[in-house]
Formats: structure tokens, sequence, C-alpha cells
């Protein structure tokens, strides 16, 4: 092999990840993927059907920020697959958890949050929402008697991730479920990591599923969008926050979603059989210390995993030794995964969360939830799995 050849990463690549990995000329700017957007309003037949309109009392479209023909495809076919009555379309995934929190939520509201979610969703509740005068307590996500003895009179809402980012925490919907409803509350769960493909927290007892569309939803990393699931008398409410403050989801955006949902199931069972051999093969490695993914069977989440959900998913994690120096040099030596923080992509990312995704938090909210500086999230893609090991061993033989 000449010296040109062995400095290319895909000069051995296997098919699957030359379909998706070859031709790939990045410039200066490191996109990733190019979000292309569409239109805007509607011309109505008279004076009297625009009115009619406005008031509601005719069906049809009046402004995109209200409704759009595309957005409502993709929201009743995300609703059908979550097993939902409705759905709501929003420009992100925090814009999702942002519509629910100030359509259902008032001053003087409490809501009991996962201490295990995504660092902004922690930022939303603690410092945003928190103006509004509602409380938030933070509880482990799997101490079902610390949510319980969070519980207030005045508490609306019980919010969680499960799988959980980045340790793959999974959690007890149903019993989480009975609990708020024991105490007139809402149970939320961010369905990110599994879809509906792999898991459908509503037939499990939740009142809200929450995506961020950006994510496997697409599947390709082009667009940014998220979504509320749930009743057509909770989605209602959502909608009227939508329609007033704006935070809606464009119709192109829109359209690639939809597209992504033809896919959706394939992807997942192809996403989770590569995650789960290469959590096995690093369990195998010396430089690893741990693995958190709850397809293994010594995952302390495996058991209720395997009964709530259809696969494990495609999120993986792995602390190495040596601290962050020798996560960032695993990190840094990888020649074929993304240094990106996207996850749900058939292009394989690599992130360091203590630094990037949960980056805002404290370092005691960060040793809380059990992100310490060697842990390293692998999203894993649609590429051939053994370039991918061999891409991690790279990274390994840099960890010393």
């Amino acid at each position: 092999m000449s010296s040109d050849q062995s400095d290319d990463p895909l000069a051995d690549a296997r098919l699957d990840t030359l379909a998706i990995r070859a031709g790939i000329h990045r410039t200066a700017e490191g996109e990733h993927s190019e979000p292309i957007f569409t239109t805007s309003s509607y011309v109505f037949d008279s004076a009297a059907d625009a009115a009619a309109r406005f008031a509601g009392d005719s069906p049809g479209n009046v402004y995109s920020r209200y409704t759009n023909p595309t957005v409502r495809s993709f929201e009743e076919r995300l609703a059908a697959l979550e097993g939902g009555e409705a759905a709501v379309g929003t420009s992100s995934g925090m814009a999702a958890i942002l519509s629910t929190c100030m359509a259902l939520l008032a001053a003087g509201d409490h809501v009991i949050c996962s201490r295990d979610v995504f660092g902004t969703t922690t930022s939303l509740f603690a410092r945003y929402m928190a103006k509004f005068g509602v409380t938030v307590d933070f509880v482990p996500l799997l101490a079902p008697d610390q949510w319980q003895a969070a519980m207030r009179p005045e508490t609306r809402l019980l919010y969680l991730e499960t799988p959980s980012n980045p340790l793959c925490e999974v959690a007890d919907i149903r019993q989480l479920a009975d609990l708020a409803h024991a105490g007139g509350a809402l149970l939320v769960v961010d369905n990110c990591f599994c879809t509906p493909a792999l898991q459908r927290p509503l037939e499990l007892g939740a009142d809200i599923v929450i995506h961020s569309a950006t994510k496997y939803l697409d599947g390709q990393g082009r667009c940014v969008g998220g979504a509320v699931v749930g009743s057509q008398a909770l989605m209602n409410e959502i909608l009227v926050f939508l329609r007033t403050c704006g935070p809606t989801m464009s119709a192109f955006n829109a359209w690639v979603f939809l597209k992504g949902l033809e896919t959706l199931r394939l992807r997942m069972e192809a996403h989770s059989r590569s995650a789960l051999e290469l959590a096995q093969w690093l369990q195998q490695q010396p430089q690893v210390q741990k693995v958190h993914y709850a397809g293994l069977a010594d995952h302390p989440g495996h058991a209720l995993a395997a009964r709530q959900q259809r696969a494990f998913g495609g999120v993986l994690s792995f602390e190495v030794q040596g601290g962050r120096d020798a996560a960032w040099r695993c990190i840094d030596a990888t020649r074929i995964m993304s240094l990106t923080a996207n996850l749900g992509d058939a292009k394989t990312t690599i992130v360091h969360p203590g630094t990037t995704t949960h980056g805002r938090l404290t370092p005691a909210q960060r040793a809380e939830a059990g992100i310490n500086d060697s842990l390293i999230r692998v999203a894993v893609g649609l590429e051939d799995v053994a370039d991918l090991r061999a891409d991690l061993q790279r990274g390994l033989d840099a960890v010393g």
C-alpha cells in the first residue's frame, strides 16, 4: 500500500462505510450537512373566507406560524407512530420542551426533573422557568423513593429521559407514571434515544412524549426540529402557545423528517445492532474502565430495558483511564467518526460530554449526574461496524 493510501482512513473501508463517507469535502465552515427551507402564507377565497378562517369557524390554513400542510403531515405520522392522539412540531427539541412548559405551567407550579437529562434541559428548568415562578427539584433518575419524596400538592410535571444522556440509564416509565398520576401530575418522557421504533412511552402510562427530531427522526443530520406528542387536549394547549410565540417548525424541515420516518425502524435496528457489538468489544479493551449501554447483560437497567424497549438503541458511552486528557486524546485520534455533539445520524459521532453537551453544568451538577472527565459518548451510525471498531482502536491506542 502506498503512503497516500495508508493516510486515507477510508482506503480499506467496506461498502456501507463508503456509501456514507466517501466524497465528503468539507469547507472551512465545518458543516456536517446543509439545511434548506421554504415558504410562508395562504390566499383566501374572499374576505368572508379570511374572516372565518381567522375566527376558527372554517377549516383551512391561515399563516405558517399557525398551520402548514407539510408540518401537519409530519405531526400526524409521528403521532400515529407514538400511539398518541396528536402531535405538535416545533423549531427544535428545546423548543418542544419550552413550549410544553410555557403552555402547561404557571407561577407557583412545581416540576420534578431527573438529574440525568441533557445539560440544556437542566438549564431551561433551573435558570429560565425559575424566572416565571416555577420551582424544580432535580432527583436521581433511578431513585423512585426520591421522586416520591419530592412530590408536592403543586407538582404539575415529572420530566425524564430514558435511556438517559449520556449514561444510558433506564427508568421504569410505568412506575413513574403511576407516581405522577397519584399526585395529579403529568409524566413527560424524552424519547429521543429510542424513538417510537424502539419504545412507546404513552403505552407505558406517560402523558407526553418529547422529541428532538434533529436526531433519529431525521436520521442524517440535515435539519433542526422538535415535537411534542400526547392527547388532543394537551396538544391544543401547546399549539396555542406556538401560534402566539412562534417557535414553529419550517415546512421544509417537516418534509425532511417525514422522509426520515419512512426508514426509522430499519435504521434504529441497525444502530442498535452495531452499538451492542461495539459496547461488547469496548468491555474487553484494557484502556476502558467502564461501558454504559443497556444492551450489556451486566448493565443495571438491562432487564428493564428489555421489557420496555424493542432494542437498546444506538448511543453508548465509556470511560477511559487517564481522565480528560486521555479522553481528548482518544477522541482526537479517531479519523472516521465525526467530532460533533449531534446524535441519531447515519454518520457515527463522538464527543466529550463533560466539556460540550453538559459543559454548562457546574462541576457539582456533573458529579451528581455521574458525568466524569473520562467519559466519552459515541452515537453509533450506519457505517460498517468493523470500520468503527478500527477507528475506536485508533483512539484507544492514543490513550496509552
